[in-house]
């Protein structure tokens, strides 16, 4: 997999470990493998790879993860294609595209 990096330490995803259950959802559904299992949880194992696409949140039972989607490089990414357009998310605001 592409190692995608966006800007660091600026994403809002959230994990609480004392409600994971080890289920592996998160870990199945992230397109940029944010996620590892260690001992039976899962945890971040490269925070600054997610975009806050929300597919880990849709699938966690538990509520284990928050996530604010409809920021960054997958809003971007996502509007560009619902509207037909390059993708953009003000992060480059001179070329209107970042992703």
């Amino acid at each position: 997999m592409l190692a995608l990096q966006y800007i660091p330490n600026v994403t809002t995803l959230g994990y609480d470990p004392t409600k994971c259950n080890g289920c592996r959802k998160c870990i199945d559904v992230c397109p940029h493998e944010v996620f590892a299992l260690v001992n039976k949880r899962a945890v971040i194992k490269n925070l600054d790879a997610c975009m806050e696409c929300g597919a880990c949140v849709g699938n966690c039972e538990p509520l284990a993860l928050s996530v604010v989607s409809g920021v960054g490089c997958a809003y971007g990414v996502i509007m560009g294609l619902l509207k037909g357009t390059e993708p953009t998310c003000g992060c480059d605001e001179g070329s209107g595209s970042c992703c």
